[in-house]
Parts: C-alpha cells; sequence; structure tokens
C-alpha cells in the first residue's frame, strides 16, 4: 500500500516581492492564516501573499528538508528553481 503525499513545501510571494517558504499539512488553511497575519512574523507586514508553488511529500521529514534547502538559497537561485517548475 503506497503512502497518501499529506505533507507539503510551499512558497509565497509577498506584497513586496519576497518569497516565503514554510511546511504545512493544509495549504488552503494555512493560505488563510498567512492572510489573516496568524501564520508567522514575517509574512504579517507583507499582507497580501499569493501561494505561487507547493509540493508534496509522504513525510514531514522530506517537506522540511525542501523548506530548509530552499530558505537556504539565494534570490537568483530561488527565481530559477521556481521558473524551472512553471511558477
Amino acid at each position: 500500500m503506497e503512502a497518501e503525499a499529506s505533507h507539503f513545501f510551499y512558497v509565497l510571494l509577498c506584497r513586496d516581492g519576497s518569497y516565503y517558504g514554510g511546511y504545512t499539512i493544509d495549504l488552503e488553511r494555512r493560505l488563510s492564516q498567512h492572510n489573516d497575519g496568524t501564520a508567522s512574523k514575517y509574512t504579517r507586514t507583507r499582507r497580501p501573499v499569493e501561494m505561487i508553488h507547493h509540493e508534496s511529500f509522504t513525510s514531514k521529514r522530506e517537506a522540511m528538508q525542501a523548506e530548509y534547502w530552499f530558505k537556504k538559497k539565494s534570490r537568483s537561485q530561488k527565481d530559477l528553481y521556481l521558473q524551472e517548475r512553471g511558477e
């Protein structure tokens, strides 16, 4: 039996043009939390935010590794990563 992908790494585009990478198990709820100002200090002052990318994983560890990897990249590397994935 194959495990269901229920862990997500996502990227938001903030009002100021910056990116925010995160982890969640519920994409719609998490986007609402960011736009309500209850999800993170970073996005609270950069609303509204738009979800421009997400990837699903079968484990929390994999999704959080993708988030960590993304956050360590430069802006130009992030742009290239998203461009390669059609975002």
